[in-house]
């Protein structure tokens, strides 16, 4: 028997009477001094987040440039994977250092529910998890779009098995750094036989901060209310802690816990994906269906929703602009509804405005489906101009962070990535990222006609993913100590 007990009656989320209605009506207010709108909600708390408890990889945003590796780790001998947890509590950097333990790094470490299970957490406390995060990625895949290619049959080992217990993310401002950073960081697992390493994805951010099809990332961060760390977007105010970290009230007032709330409390759903890019196809599909190479910037810039520079198309529409896009206090300081409606200048089924539609009117809240993204490019890239396909695995690692995998990471993937409801668009997929199988199509608003691109390839393969717990460092402490 565990050295505690569950209570009869337990609750993993418990919120306030109307805990069906958002924490006051979200609404709009012209700012007086810049003139423009800002989104804004009916009730505006003051949240202080135990950031000494929480893991840095949940809340700052990342360096760049940077390196960083993925490492997973199977748990063989209950014993070892508790010690591990006890020696990665001392190793992990808490959000509210100002320096990593590591120096110019910071690791963090995240748990599957097989990982929990190995650990011996009861069945009780599991079941107080996110039951999203119980089934585990590989189960959810028809419903996230991984299907044919993308399918877990067709996933790297040991990606989406019950092989994978840990998550081990480590990085830092550059290879050498990284490696001196897991030398010391490998102290919580090494001498522990019990716990073997059996996967590692190294990973980089170029100097230019783009990924693997060429566009400017990491642009857009949301706001967390309490976190110190301040949005991209100006013109929104700070999400509740609720919808990040467990343990704080969410937009809908409800507070997600767990059994023991220790284990929980401070922590995080995480999603990690890795993605594979097929840049050549996607250079030949833009050449293909433009009639200029001005006109080829254009149809990348009206499928993103950005120039390749980072500039976006609402602050910028007929060209692209630099140095725009290289500035991080204009280039996401933008709305929808107000100037671009219709998606004329941004279209609705671009990339950027399904992933965060901002005060468009779409079907749905999109402040509930707000997440936290972080993708990491790994493999050389393609070299300019190339059109043929090398064989080289390029893409990105993607981490997406809340605490709701339902309403978060699987809505989106599924009502906004991979359909087009949601703004009137039919069954129409993303076309970056979405499941597409060369029948579909993206339609680019324009007077007196519209423009569609036909046949839509599949650009972006699953190679897998792992559904993760990202717990605060006591919940680490606790999994370290418990006793059987």
């Amino acid at each position: 028997m565990c050295s505690w007990r569950i209570p009869r009656s337990s609750a993993r989320c418990s919120a306030p009477t109307r805990a069906c209605a958002p924490s006051g009506r979200t609404s709009s207010r012209r700012s007086s001094a810049t003139g423009r709108r800002i989104l804004v909600t009916g009730q505006t708390q003051h949240v202080a987040l135990e950031l000494g408890d929480i893991q840095r990889g949940v809340l700052s945003p990342r360096p760049t440039p940077y390196a960083a590796t993925y490492i997973l780790f199977r748990i063989d001998d209950r014993g070892h994977g508790r010690e591990l947890m006890r020696r990665a509590s001392a190793v992990v950097t808490a959000a509210a250092d100002s320096q990593s333990p590591l120096g110019e790094a910071w690791v963090s470490v995240a748990v599957t529910c097989y990982g929990l299970k190995a650990l011996g957490v009861p069945q009780e406390s599991l079941d107080t998890f996110a039951w999203e995060f119980r089934q585990g990625m590989a189960a959810r895949a028809k419903a996230l779009g991984d299907t044919g290619e993308s399918s877990p049959e067709n996933w790297e080992p040991p990606l989406g098995t019950p092989d994978v217990h840990v998550v081990l993310v480590a990085l830092a401002a550059d290879n050498a750094l990284l490696e001196a950073a897991i030398d010391r960081a490998r102290s919580a697992y090494d001498a522990l036989p019990g716990v073997t390493a059996i996967w590692r994805q190294n990973c980089h951010a170029l100097p230019t901060e783009t990924e693997p099809f060429g566009y400017r990332d990491g642009i857009s961060h949301p706001a967390v209310e309490g976190s110190g760390f301040a949005g991209s977007n100006q013109l929104e105010v700070p999400l509740k802690a609720g919808e990040f970290v467990l343990g704080y009230r969410d937009e809908l007032g409800g507070l997600q816990t767990t059994e023991p709330e220790v284990l929980g409390r401070n922590g995080t759903y995480v999603v990690f994906r890795k993605l594979h890019q097929r840049v050549a196809l996607f250079r030949q599909y833009l050449k293909d269906n433009s009639n200029s190479s001005e006109d080829e910037e254009l149809l990348a810039a009206k499928i993103m929703g950005r120039w390749r520079s980072g500039a976006p198309l609402a602050l910028s529409p007929r060209h692209d602009d630099p140095d725009l896009g290289a500035d991080r206090h204009r280039n996401n300081n933008f709305l929808f509804a107000q100037d671009d409606p219709a998606g004329f200048i941004t279209p609705g089924g671009c990339h950027v405005r399904r992933g965060n539609p901002r005060d468009a009117s779409v079907a749905g809240a999109p402040r509930l489906h707000r997440m936290i993204r972080r993708g990491t490019a790994y493999g050389p890239p393609l070299p300019e101009g190339v059109l043929e396909d090398d064989g080289a695995d390029r893409g990105l690692m993607f981490a997406f962070l809340g605490a709701h995998l339902g309403r978060q990471f699987e809505f989106v993937q599924s009502e906004w990535m991979n359909d087009g409801v949601f703004f009137g668009a039919g069954k129409a997929k993303d076309p970056v990222v979405g499941s597409n199988d060369g029948s579909g199509d993206f339609t680019i608003p324009r007077r007196p006609v519209r423009r569609r691109l036909q046949a839509l390839p599949r650009f972006v393969v699953t190679r897998g993913g792992e559904y993760c717990f990202m717990p605060g460092l006591s919940a680490l402490r606790w999994l370290g100590d418990l006793q059987d």
